[in-house]
């Protein structure tokens, strides 16, 4: 049986703590930039534990908006927020330039990721970053998705995402945080969720209607309480699925 390969990636440095834990079981990981979380220190112990273990360095730049983890859609103006996300991530690439190590790519966070999701004047600002400043030309993103479409065409790469612990609708968007089924949370769920995923390319929504997905990476979010345990789950059970991690 022919195996499969899937990156696991982890939003880090977001105050939670359990980063060096989750290091070892990932093989890419999103380092908040100080929109909704992190700061230069934290920014730095993230590089650290990624370069010991190997793991290949995103962006996690966000709406400013500390006060809501950048998970609200924030009423500013697009050059406000044009200026915001080009100084998070020029500070960000300015530790990583001095640690000598390479930024992999870039992933929005929270509201700024399901905007970019939809809205085509968004997605095209956040896009014109990368040429503005010139990184690496790759995004993580879900497929079907407006930034998914739009990036090859100003020069980016996708990298398709999909999420472990997180719910679908039937549009394929995420269902909402405030709706109590949003997270999955037992390690099972996630890895039954997961395995379709990757073996066939489709995930079974809320109400119960299968749909078309693509996966390079799947996210399991380091805020979700028992992610260790998630993430230890799947590090053993997926190879017996005939599907490998990447690192």
């Amino acid at each position: 049986m022919n195996q499969l390969r899937i990156d696991i990636n982890c939003d880090v440095g977001e105050g939670i703590g359990n980063e060096a834990e989750l290091f070892p079981l990932i093989g890419s990981c999103n380092i908040a930039c100080g929109g909704h979380a992190g700061d230069a220190k934290s920014i730095l112990e993230m590089i650290h534990l990624a370069k010991l273990h190997k793991v290949k360095i995103g962006a996690h730049p966000s709406y400013p908006d500390r006060k809501n983890f950048g998970r609200q859609v924030m009423d500013i103006s697009k050059e406000e927020l044009r200026q915001s996300l080009k100084l998070q991530l020029q500070s960000f690439i300015s530790i990583l330039k001095k640690e000598n190590v390479t930024l992999h790519h870039i992933k929005p966070h929270g509201a700024l990721y399901n905007k970019i999701a939809q809205d085509e004047n968004l997605a095209l600002l956040v896009l014109s970053l990368f040429e503005e400043l010139d990184v690496v030309k790759r995004i993580y993103a879900p497929f079907g998705s407006v930034v998914a479409k739009m990036a090859p065409k100003n020069g980016v790469e996708v990298v398709f995402e999909a999420f472990g612990d997180r719910n679908y609708n039937k549009d394929g968007s995420l269902v909402s945080r405030q709706k109590e089924n949003a997270v999955i949370r037992d390690p099972k769920a996630v890895l039954n969720h997961v395995l379709p995923m990757v073996k066939s390319g489709k995930v079974m929504t809320v109400e119960g209607i299968e749909i078309k997905i693509s996966a390079d990476t799947i996210c399991i979010h380091g805020d979700t309480p028992n992610a260790l345990e998630i993430l230890t789950y799947l590090t053993n059970e997926l190879p017996k699925h005939d599907v490998l991690l990447s690192k």
